[in-house]
């Protein structure tokens, strides 16, 4: 790594924490300061940190952010994209609740969140801004069917970075899909942090649709506690930001409890995106997927890095793990890295990874039939991408997935 590096991001460190410094009302808070103050010492992560080997947040140091400000702009433009999804849904624009855009869920509040300590440099700087988020929490044995959560980025003047937190509570047997999308334009950074408690016998479905501008940065953290009999199934599709970093960690803390931390991401242009991952089987007879696809174009790269943990008392850990990549330009980067960490003796893990091109015997085929070279090749990326939106049960988001794939393929031309 160069030396410059460290530098550029000790300069993003410092833009940061001069806007904390200069926010009486948020140094008030102690949990806040301590956060300031490790970052501080420890600053953003660096290509030296094994989590972040494979990625760079130095293009964070050429912008000043600023913090969030008032709009008038309620983003109606980009929410049209979601007249199709039915039901309550709550609006953050700019990182604060848009109560005349939302429709708001019951079992749902909003306001200033409850911080806990982080542990590590994206979270702290979450913890140092956060000032507005959801608080969803359904109630033993109901089925609150689907909420929609939006964030908007509007940022047509000078950048901006928001800070949602949200947390989301499940108590036993309760059930909700929790459909959640991320659209914008103009330059700005997103990064929200999610908490999440799945108790016993609860199931959150949780749908992600990452399509930010082109312009943007997106840094996300979703930290998931699964109790025993709970579910936690989630799907993260990346489509937009210039920079992207997805990290889900899922604890596993109660017997049969399950974890399914599938995504797929289409990139071009000089996109990057990484997806981290790391499943902690904490307790006996848990089972994890993961199955990760990865379409990439022009210059872009993915990153998928899944790691499985299992504890000694996890035994009968059932644990699988796959990345497949289809490169469509030879300037086209994929980096792939799943891990095992086993310490019980009982288990049964796997993990893999795959990486090639568009079949040609296939797109002969195709076009021997009198399709066109454009219509077989997007016929191939489509079924390449099938198995991973298959666990996409409801049928309003999984038009919404679709339909953002196809703006996303008709854009590139390819």
């Amino acid at each position: 790594m160069s030396a410059i590096q460290p530098n550029a991001l000790q300069l993003a460190t410092t833009g940061f924490l001069a806007r904390f410094e200069g926010n009486s009302g948020l140094r008030t808070d102690p949990i806040r300061r301590r956060a300031a103050e490790t970052l501080r010492h420890i600053g953003l992560p660096t290509q030296r940190e094994e989590a972040w080997h494979f990625t760079s947040l130095r293009p964070l140091a050429g912008i000043a952010f600023q913090g969030v400000h008032t709009t008038h702009d309620h983003g109606h433009d980009l929410l049209a994209r979601m007249s199709g999804i039915s039901g309550p849904r709550l609006v953050f624009v700019n990182g604060r609740h848009d109560t005349a855009v939302s429709e708001m869920p019951d079992f749902t509040t909003v306001g200033e969140p409850t911080l806990n300590e982080p542990d590590d440099a994206v979270s702290m700087l979450n913890t140092m801004f956060a000032d507005d988020g959801a608080h969803i929490e359904i109630p033993p044995g109901v089925d609150a069917e689907s909420i929609l959560l939006v964030s908007l980025g509007v940022a047509d003047g000078e950048p901006v970075a928001f800070h949602p937190r949200h947390r989301i509570q499940l108590h036993p047997g309760a059930r909700l899909t929790l459909i959640d999308v991320s659209l914008g334009r103009g330059t700005y950074l997103n990064n929200p942090v999610f908490d999440i408690e799945v108790a016993e016998g609860a199931t959150l479905v949780h749908l992600r649709l990452q399509d930010d501008a082109t312009d943007a940065f997106h840094l996300s953290s979703v930290r998931a506690n699964i109790a025993a009999r709970g579910t936690y199934d989630s799907f993260a599709l990346t489509l937009g930001a210039r920079l992207a970093r997805m990290e889900v960690h899922a604890n596993l803390a109660g017997e049969h409890g399950a974890a399914h931390l599938n995504a797929a991401q289409l990139l071009g242009g000089v996109q990057h995106a990484d997806f981290t991952t790391v499943v902690a089987h904490d307790a006996p007879s848990c089972a994890s997927r993961q199955t990760v696809k990865n379409v990439l174009t022009g210059k872009s790269r993915g990153v998928f890095q899944g790691r499985i943990e299992v504890a000694r008392i996890a035994q009968k850990t059932d644990g699988y793990q796959m990345n497949q990549a289809l490169l469509l330009s030879p300037d086209a980067e994929i980096d792939s890295k799943p891990q095992l960490q086993i310490y019980a003796d009982d288990v049964k893990c796997s993990h893999g990874a795959t990486v090639g091109e568009l079949d040609l015997d296939q797109l002969f085929y195709l076009r021997s039939r009198g399709i066109s070279e454009p219509d077989a090749r997007a016929i191939l990326v489509r079924a390449f991408l099938a198995e991973a939106l298959d666990p996409i049960t409801h049928d309003q988001t999984r038009a919404l997935m679709e339909n953002a794939i196809e703006a996303w393929w008709q854009g590139r031309h390819i």
